[in-house]
């Protein structure tokens, strides 16, 4: 048999046809205009069997540059980390990664219970109160916490600070059209958002400051300072983005008086795979439990006094009346959520603290050798992971070169920021070793000879 699935033999069309009443495929179409259908054959190969295409589409996928042929060094939002192996043995188990809503609690102990247990790591690790069950990704649920602060104090002007991820700035834009939330973007200087534009254009209107910690160039944003700036309007609210691994060193938003803290879980258990899909996560205070989007999972006991879990809040407008709902956010990406979780728990507290500690090491050790290299580094502030540095004239160039050794380059900053032409945005993760670290500045070096 050259093909495995065969969607029907020309007796089941026939069957179908008399069912139907007709006598052709043809006839099927008789109310179809001839003057629109197409007459041509469609640009199309014909079909292979199953070895030949797999064959082809085999050689076609080896083309590809991936992170096991190639030495990474591009961030920007999607990283190259350390994946646990049970990872991939507990999501691909069948009661997990068929399972969608867990709307019947008696059956889905096990979802609703991995999914308690992603809350309850990110509430440790960002500080806050509560955590919701997962979001899309970092980028919907920054722009969640957003509209939030604007329905909560009923102010219609947000402070975003343009150090933030681009693509979640524009997120961000897409999300307050509907409600009419103004959108202020504050500059940032020597790699930080700038306090001083902070400080003058917040004002009684504003409902919320949005700052990215660490942030898009992977600087460390004086939270503190920001969060003294923000207490001079009653009602502001102070939203942080957050990189979850950065927090297993670095001081939680929390600690600072965070009122919400969103960030991608990618950095916990999830590939980079085409750059998604991904799991957002969502934590904030208990004041602000009933305002959270999507839902959150809770712990309770049965009638035998055993632990069990529930939906314990659900503020989707699926489930409540339309006006009452925070959101119409719809599913959490459970799935990811449990990679997440899965790789938190292998790490446990102190590999995900010593993990981080490795990524700021490597990312130091890379620092100074690019300025012994003769490579200015854009900013000095604190840092996490990722640093920019001057690479000068024809990036595009540099990063080609590059991939033709074997190493993908960083993120150029020409794309979206005029003054940063030239720069290239590099991140270090605890998986690069030292010989590729070097490897990488030589080649730069040889590339600029």
């Amino acid at each position: 048999m050259e093909f495995r699935y065969l969607p029907m033999t020309e007796r089941d069309k026939q069957q179908m046809m008399e069912t139907v009443g007709v006598k052709s495929t043809d006839e099927l179409f008789a109310d179809i205009p001839e003057n629109v259908r197409y007459k041509g054959d469609l640009n199309i190969k014909a079909p292979k069997n199953e070895f030949a295409l797999m064959k082809e589409l085999t050689q076609l996928a080896g083309q590809n540059v991936n992170l096991k042929s190639h030495t990474s060094f591009l961030g920007a939002g999607v990283y190259d980390h350390y994946i646990p192996s049970i990872v991939d043995h507990v999501i691909s188990r069948s009661e997990f990664y068929t399972a969608y809503t867990p709307y019947q609690p008696e059956i889905s102990q096990g979802e609703l219970q991995a999914i308690f247990e992603f809350q309850t790591m990110i509430c440790e690790l960002t500080g806050m109160d509560v955590a919701n069950s997962s979001m899309y990704d970092g980028g919907t649920a920054l722009a969640e916490a957003v509209n939030l602060s604007a329905g909560q104090t009923k102010k219609k002007k947000v402070l975003v600070s343009k150090a933030i991820h681009p693509e979640s700035m524009a997120v961000i834009h897409s999300y307050v059209k509907g409600p009419g939330v103004e959108v202020v973007e504050i500059d940032h200087k020597d790699g930080v958002t700038d306090l001083d534009q902070l400080e003058k254009e917040l004002d009684e209107d504003t409902a919320s400051v949005v700052v990215q910690y660490p942030n898009f160039f992977g600087q460390v944003e004086p939270l503190q300072q920001v969060r003294s700036i923000v207490d001079t309007q009653k009602k502001a609210m102070l939203i942080t983005s957050s990189n979850p691994l950065s927090l297993g060193y670095l001081t939680p938003p929390g600690e600072f008086g965070a009122d919400i803290v969103v960030g991608d879980a990618q950095v916990f258990g999830i590939p980079a795979q085409y750059g998604g899909p991904h799991c957002g996560y969502f934590a904030t205070t208990k004041k602000l439990m009933r305002k959270v989007p999507g839902r959150l999972v809770g712990q309770t006991k049965d009638e035998e006094g055993r632990r069990g879990f529930v939906l314990t809040l659900q503020a989707r407008e699926q489930h409540i009346r339309r006006d009452k709902a925070t959101s119409n956010i719809c599913s959490n990406q459970a799935l990811n959520a449990l990679a997440s979780s899965v790789a938190m728990s292998s790490l446990g507290k102190q590999g995900l603290r010593k993990m981080a500690w490795m990524n700021m090491q490597k990312a130091a050790y890379m620092k100074q050798q690019l300025e012994s290299a003769g490579f200015p580094i854009a900013y000095q502030g604190a840092f996490f992971n990722e640093l920019v540095v001057n690479i000068g004239d024809h990036l595009e160039e540099v990063n080609k070169k590059l991939l033709q050794k074997g190493i993908i380059g960083g993120y150029d900053l020409g794309k979206n920021f005029d003054n940063l032409a030239g720069h290239m945005l590099v991140a270090i993760t605890e998986i690069r070793t030292k010989e590729e670290i070097d490897l990488f500045v030589k080649e730069l070096g040889d590339i600029h000879g």
